[in-house]
């Protein structure tokens, strides 16, 4: 297994089989997503029950309610614009922070390619932090958000608003990082008016998503993609797309952060 960082999040791996990894690598995995945030692996031969199996060497799989499974199956879900009269929009968000306890990571594989665009943008919010101006990075260290449910009905029973704090140390190893989501899905930010709260979130969100602080994926047949969610924001670019996009996905519930 060989990793080839990016600038400034990302690395690809090479020499890896996802249907084939031996003992003691999905730990490594958990390392360098901890450091890189995103890793990609390129002409992998994976179905689905091998896209599962790899994702359950990590934790157990979350299953965002709401969203629509894979045919005959409850632990992957569809991402795809086929059938849709107009292309889907995508903001800058991290997946599930509605819950308490956010999922550790997201994997995508790939299952139809378009002829162009597509994308997905990432970026780095170690850096993120890093970088911030020390006073704003003063204002905002112990400020939480309540994240709330949008796009997705989550059904009777099912959280649809959870806290987290605005700088969150990363669950392995602790190095803080901004944890930021789309506008519409932070309600509250703490010890703030709505109007405040909203132009603190939007300043951030600028912050965060700056070109120097991204990363694009231009994907290809036999990706498989994996990101961890406390370490990055992500969002599709759906402005360029021809031909259909559709990924399979999996998520890791927190336990995935834990070593085995």
């Amino acid at each position: 297994m060989i990793v080839h960082p990016h600038w400034p999040i990302g690395a690809a791996v090479s020499d890896v089989d996802l249907g084939d990894l031996g003992s003691g690598h999905h730990d490594r995995l958990r390392g360098e997503l901890s450091e890189h945030g995103v890793l990609v692996f390129a002409h992998q031969e994976l179905d689905d029950d091998g896209f599962a199996s790899f994702l359950r060497g990590f934790g157990e799989l979350q299953f965002t309610e709401g969203e629509m499974p894979v045919a005959g199956r409850r632990d992957l879900n569809v991402v795809t614009n086929v059938g849709r009269d107009r292309a889907p929009v995508s903001n800058w968000h991290v997946d599930t922070a509605y819950v308490a306890s956010p999922p550790s990571y997201t994997a995508l594989r790939t299952v139809g390619v378009p002829d162009h665009g597509g994308e997905t943008l990432f970026t780095n919010q170690f850096r993120a932090w890093d970088t911030l101006d020390p006073g704003l990075r003063a204002f905002v260290a112990d400020r939480s958000i309540t994240h709330v449910v949008t796009g997705v009905d989550p059904g009777d029973g099912e959280q649809a608003a959870a806290v987290h704090p605005i700088v969150r140390p990363h669950p392995r190893t602790g190095r803080p990082a901004l944890l930021l989501d789309a506008p519409a899905r932070c309600r509250y930010v703490s010890g703030l008016d709505d109007a405040a709260g909203a132009e603190l979130v939007a300043e951030l969100l600028e912050w965060s998503t700056r070109p120097d602080n991204m990363w694009r994926h231009r994907w290809s047949p036999g990706d498989v993609v994996i990101r961890d969610n406390a370490v990055v924001l992500h969002r599709a670019d759906h402005s360029r797309v021809t031909g259909d996009r559709t990924f399979h996905r999996g998520m890791v519930s927190a336990s995935g952060y834990r070593t085995r």
